[in-house]
């Protein structure tokens, strides 16, 4: 009998490492060459792509696919991906890939531009992007230079029109507060020029006899018969003149309180104020006479009331 010499297929106890297959990597080199590995490195060695504003250019699997910005494509003479997935549009790589970037940075520095504050300085960006138009022509280390100045001065235009915006907000707002309060003061200036001018007729003769005849109306009820009474009693008194000083006493102001200095219990300016001082002479001839003619009566008698 022919004895066999085949070793048994062994079957791997649990926890051991099995042995390499037919298709396991023979060296270092083939085992790291993963697809992964791959696109990790294939990202690295490519710069990532501008998307700023309308810019659309995506990396899908390590490489550019032009997006849903359709000037892009259009500058790259390569169909847009519009309406249709993504994982559709073209793959970009090498010099197309250094276009698109191109591209990309062009659409976004002329959205800035258009946008910028009109005092805002954009002839250096205007001159990077002429410049970065040229980029069919280009070589990718030129382009790739010409892009990162023209970002350079895209992010110091769209700072200073920020900057510039907020000045010039600040001084609208500025402006409008100032134009506020001018025309505030103005108001408050004609209503005190107003309120002088009415000071002013109410000082006058005709200006405290009305007011006393309104006043003896309303809140004494005493009549024209009244009015004419108190009318002779502070003709004599003073004239209706509120600056009247007695010299042999110092009686003062329409009613020749004495002391002047009585009016204060109605206001502060019953110097200065003829309304003050008719306030408080009605107040004394009502409290001290009942009417004014009963005060009258008695000035008559005696030369005082």
């Amino acid at each position: 009998m022919t004895q066999n010499t085949a070793e048994p297929q062994r079957t791997p106890e649990p926890g051991s490492t099995p042995e390499p297959s037919a298709t396991t990597p023979t060296t270092r080199r083939q085992a790291l060459d993963t697809p992964n590995r791959r696109r990790r490195r294939a990202l690295r060695r490519r710069a990532p792509l501008l998307v700023g504003g309308a810019a659309a250019v995506a990396l899908v699997g390590g490489i550019a696919t032009v997006g849903t910005q359709p000037a892009i494509g259009e500058a790259l003479g390569v169909p847009s991906a519009s309406g249709a997935a993504t994982s559709s549009a073209p793959a970009l790589h090498g010099a197309s890939l250094d276009r698109a970037q191109a591209a990309a940075t062009i659409v976004t520095a002329r959205t800035v531009l258009a946008d910028a504050n009109e005092k805002t300085d954009t002839t250096t960006l205007e001159r990077r992007v002429r410049a970065l138009s040229d980029y069919r022509e280009l070589s990718g280390g030129a382009i790739t230079a010409r892009i990162a100045s023209t970002v350079d001065a895209t992010t110091a235009v769209a700072d200073a029109s920020a900057s510039q915006d907020k000045a010039d907000a600040d001084a609208a707002a500025a402006a409008a507060a100032r134009a506020k309060a001018e025309a505030e003061a103005a108001a408050a200036a004609e209503r005190a020029a107003e309120a002088a001018r009415a000071q002013a007729a109410a000082n006058t003769v005709a200006g405290a006899k009305a007011t006393a005849s309104s006043m003896a109306a309303s809140q004494y009820g005493w009549g024209a018969a009244q009015f004419q009474c108190l009318d002779s009693l502070w003709t004599k008194e003073s004239g209706w003149d509120y600056r009247a000083v007695n010299p042999n006493g110092g009686a003062t102001g329409i009613p020749q309180a004495l002391p002047g200095s009585k009016m204060a219990t109605v206001a502060a300016d019953w110097q200065t104020n003829a309304t003050t001082q008719v306030t408080w002479g009605l107040r004394y001839i009502s409290a001290a006479y009942g009417t004014p003619c009963a005060a009258w009566a008695h000035s008559q008698a005696n030369n005082f009331y």
